[in-house]
Parts: structure tokens; sequence; C-alpha cells
């Protein structure tokens, strides 16, 4: 077999799950790690507070809003933005170590997060998760028991809005309830078809 294409089939991707909030984008992550996938997880920092069910350094880095900021300001975020009051952002650092170890590299960010990293990275991987439907969409989002009836409507709102946004991704999979193995396994074939595209995504940072 041509070594030039081997070689290329090894080129590592960067790989973007995102969707409107409430689609299992953290779920599809965590079920990618249980099975092992031998990815660099990237862990998002967030000014958030952590909920009682988190982990610091697994679910999210937690930091606060100052400290967000410095890290901002230094330059170390490779895309940030405030979502529903609380600042995200992805350490630049932790993707381009990862890329340069030769490994993929899987994350999770909001459909605006994943516009800016597409600015930045037009050979990265974007992945759109929905949900079955509107209805379960929201039964989701009301099953977390974290939201007002105000921030729902807003989350409803906003991802209806994202939605739209749909034809500026690669790839789009449907995330159904009871159904999470069968994402994995779609999300999975398309990283094994990226690998073997003629011409590779070779992501620059």
């Amino acid at each position: 077999m041509n070594s030039d294409f081997l070689r290329r089939q090894a080129t590592p991707l960067l790989i973007v799950i995102s969707g409107p909030s409430g689609v299992g984008k953290d779920a599809v992550l965590q079920r990618m790690k249980e099975r092992g996938l031998p990815f660099h997880f990237v862990v998002t920092a967030t000014s958030r507070p952590r909920r009682p069910n988190e982990v610091e350094g697994t679910d999210y880095h937690f930091v606060s809003r100052e400290e967000f900021d410095a890290m901002v300001a230094r330059g170390e975020m490779l895309e940030h933005a405030l979502v529903y009051n609380d600042y995200k952002g992805i350490p630049r650092a932790q993707v381009a170590q990862a890329l340069a170890s030769g490994r993929d590299v899987a994350l999770r960010v909001d459909v605006q997060g994943a516009a800016t990293i597409r600015s930045l990275a037009p050979q990265a991987l974007l992945i759109f998760l929905l949900a079955g439907s509107d209805e379960e969409l929201e039964r989701r989002l009301r099953a977390r028991r974290t939201e007002s009836e105000q921030n729902l409507a807003l989350r409803l709102e906003t991802a209806r809005r994202e939605i739209d946004q749909l034809e500026s991704f690669d790839y789009a999979v449907v995330n159904r309830d009871f159904a999470l193995d069968a994402t994995v396994d779609t999300i999975v074939a398309i990283i094994h078809a990226e690998h073997h595209r003629s011409r590779p995504r070779q992501v620059q940072l």
C-alpha cells in the first residue's frame, strides 16, 4: 500500500461534538470514554459553579470569573463564550499537545463555540447532535431539575435557533432516548470514514 496514504490515515482529527443544550453532548462523550476509545478528551474550563454530581478535572475545570478572564487575556483559550451567564472555554495548549502527539482530539462545545473553532481550524470535523424531537429535548432539560421555568424557556428558544445552523456542520447525528450506544457507534463510524479520506483533514492551530 502507498506509504503516503498510510501516513495520511494517521493524521489526527480534531473532532467537535456540538448541538443545543440537552441533546446529550456530555453523555455521548462519557460513553465514548467508557468504551475506551483512543482519543484525547478535552476538559473544558468554565466559570459556573460545580454541580453536585460533577468532578473537577473530569467534567470541567472549574475556575472563578477572574481566573477565566486572566486565561483569556493570556491567550490560553482556543475559543470561549458566554453561555447562559457563565463562561466556557477550550484550553488551547491541551488541544495542541494532544494533536502533536498524534492522537485524535474530541471535545464538546455549544453551537457558538463550534463556529469559532471552524473559523480557527477549518479542517476540524464538526458533528451536530440532535434530540429525537422537540418534546424529547424539553423532557431531558426538565429532568435535570437545574433550570427555572424562565431559563428552560430560554434554552428551548436558543435550541430552535441553533438547529438552523445545522448546515454549517459536517454531519448530523440524532441521539434518541435509550439509544446512546447507537449514537456513539454512528460517531465512531464517521471518524473511521474520515481517516480513510483521500484528502485528509490536516488541522493547524
